[in-house]
């Protein structure tokens, strides 16, 4: 009589330059797998998107000691959504922890997010309620979450940053979705699987140096609100709208005055001055505002892979799934 199958949990890990975490948080996880979570099986996937510190020596050794561990390497950087969603959706296990390499999301939570999950819930979500972070970056992030969740036709979840545990079917609706642009904290506020919030609070990066800058928070805002909220467009209609009355309203004002004070009105070229770059700047800031709209647009219409990938580690030799599409479709035809 033989026993029963244990679960599988994957843990998936993006990383971009982190030769200083990557074994570090490996060991860690081993061991909270084997010693507080030995009823269960594990696999370990890093995906690398394409780091230059040594990221991927480091990975080849650890994957070289354990079978356990996978890696993916990018052949390029895909950005900071497409990559650790392409490598959730190459996991195999019953359950999905998604956490970042630098222990800003603690290994630690791991055996909560397990048991809520034995518990009947499908997805249970990491919610930061205070950070030891850069307190102004912090404060950055706070407003955008409020801003976001507000703005958006969906309720998106304050606080959030995409870690947690994801049942196997919600794996398996991230693989149907097909979507080129995927912004995965849209998409568990979008759908209502039964989630659980574990609250904590940030700590420190272990070592390293972050890769999130200005740039790459402007691209999440824009990115959440391109996908996921009418407002960027409907604020471009009321200024508009508000700005042409207001117009209007000036244009009468002083042609009435012209008409009536013609000998003694002169209110020189300052109003009118302002008037233009104050619409002006109104202009550019809304064709911008549309333009990433559009970009959005054309990055879903060129519909490119979420990730091109140059190899992966013990997978035993599997190709990815699209490969194993095309050659199927090639089979048949």
């Amino acid at each position: 009589m033989t026993g029963k199958t244990k679960k599988t949990i994957s843990i998936m890990i993006p990383c971009y330059n982190e030769a200083e975490n990557v074994e570090p948080i490996s060991e860690r996880i081993i061991e909270i797998m084997t010693a507080e979570l030995p009823e269960y099986d594990y696999e370990l996937l890093f995906i690398d998107n394409f780091s230059t510190d040594g990221t991927r020596e480091k990975l080849t050794g650890i994957c070289a000691t354990n079978k356990k561990i996978k890696a993916i390497f990018n052949v390029t950087n895909f950005g900071q959504f497409n990559s650790p969603f392409y490598g959730m959706c190459q996991t195999s296990g019953d359950c999905t922890i998604s956490m970042a390499c630098d222990f800003q999301d603690p290994p630690e939570l791991i055996p909560q997010f397990v048991r809520e999950w034995e518990n009947g819930y499908k997805i249970v979500s990491a919610i930061k309620t205070g950070s030891k972070e850069n307190g102004f970056i912090y404060f950055l992030r706070t407003l955008y979450y409020r801003i976001i969740r507000n703005m958006s036709d969906v309720k998106m979840i304050e606080n959030f940053t995409g870690t947690g545990l994801y049942d196997r079917s919600f794996i398996t609706l991230l693989k149907k979705l097909d979507d080129p642009v995927p912004f995965l904290r849209g998409i568990v506020a979008e759908y209502n699987f039964k989630r659980k919030e574990i609250p904590f609070v940030q700590p420190k990066r272990r070592a390293g140096k972050t890769s999130n800058n200005f740039y790459k928070l402007y691209d999440a805002a824009m990115l959440s609100i391109t996908s996921y909220t009418k407002v960027g467009l409907r604020l471009a209609t009321f200024f508009g709208f508000f700005a042409g009355l207001v117009s209007f309203c000036i244009a009468i004002y002083y042609t009435v005055m012209k008409l009536t004070h013609w000998y003694s009105f002169s209110a020189g070229y300052a109003p009118m001055l302002i008037g233009v770059f104050l619409l002006g700047s109104l202009q550019l800031f809304f064709i911008g505002f549309m333009g990433e709209y559009i970009l959005n647009i054309n990055t879903r219409i060129m519909h490119r892979p979420l990730v091109v990938e140059e190899k992966r580690l013990n997978f035993d030799d599997d190709p990815p799934e699209e490969e194993k599409t095309d050659k199927t479709e090639n089979a048949d035809t």
